[in-house]
């Protein structure tokens, strides 16, 4: 085969790099192209539970999945000996800490973590005053998992016991094995309405699905990009004497 001068070369290496890069690439991109799936049905799922009514947590352990994208109430008596802060917490221009807080669901032994929002740091780093209210509270909000970061500093109860009262990142499963009592597996985001917490300007969990869908055309145009090159790789130019370099 030849055009304007060139004639195409079959090239044995090249072609087997080809036949392992296009696959690669394009499975690749259908896999995000099946994530960004996943995140529209999270996305509607966020939304159909946003409308349904608050989840009356109690004493009895709620599977997370349940709860996930739910609005949470849950009475009992907060507990100032488990409270705890969560470092470098941005608020605009300003570092803070989130404020942590079991609350101890009344008639039971289960507690769970409620983030009263966000106080400023102090001239010296440590967190602002943040005062627990006495006696019995009903606290409303949405559930939130938190998750590790990717490098996550150490194990579970151990690194918790050196951090003290001021953490680096939370999940409930790090403050339950260090805590001796039931947690449940969601922490609820107090709502700004509620008055016992601090500054709570809560981002939307709404799962976003454009960066998925923007890693797939990556993916594709990989695949492009590679058959370019092979076919770029075995155009050589004809000579009259036959074909050239």
């Amino acid at each position: 085969m030849s055009f304007r001068g060139l004639e195409f070369r079959f090239r044995w290496v090249p072609t087997l790099v080809l036949a392992f890069l296009v696959p690669l690439f394009v499975a690749l991109g259908i896999w995000q192209l099946e994530r960004a799936e996943q995140k529209r049905e999270l996305a509607r799922l966020s939304i159909e539970r946003a409308n349904m009514p608050a989840w009356e947590l109690s004493g009895q352990t709620a599977s997370p999945e349940l709860l996930r994208y739910r609005r949470l109430r849950a009475t009992g008596i907060f507990e100032s000996e488990g409270q705890i802060f969560i470092e470098n917490r941005h608020e605009g221009n300003r570092i803070g800490f989130h404020v942590i807080t079991p609350l101890h669901i009344q008639g039971s032994d289960m507690r769970v973590l409620v983030n009263r929002g966000w106080v400023p740091a102090a001239r010296d780093g440590s967190p602002t005053a943040a005062p627990v209210p006495d006696g019995r509270v009903t606290v409303t909000g949405n559930s939130n998992i938190p998750s590790p970061p990717a490098l996550i500093l150490g194990g579970k109860a151990d690194p918790a016991k050196q951090w003290g009262k001021r953490w680096p990142y939370l999940t409930v499963e790090l403050y339950a094995a260090g805590a001796g009592y039931p947690v449940q597996p969601v922490v609820i985001l107090e709502a700004p309405r509620d008055p016992y917490g601090f500054l709570r300007n809560w981002p939307p969990d709404l799962p976003k699905e454009g960066m998925h869908i923007g890693y797939a055309i990556q993916w594709f145009a990989f695949a492009f990009i590679a058959v370019a090159i092979w076919l770029r790789l075995g155009l050589v130019r004809r000579t009259e004497g036959g074909i050239g370099a």
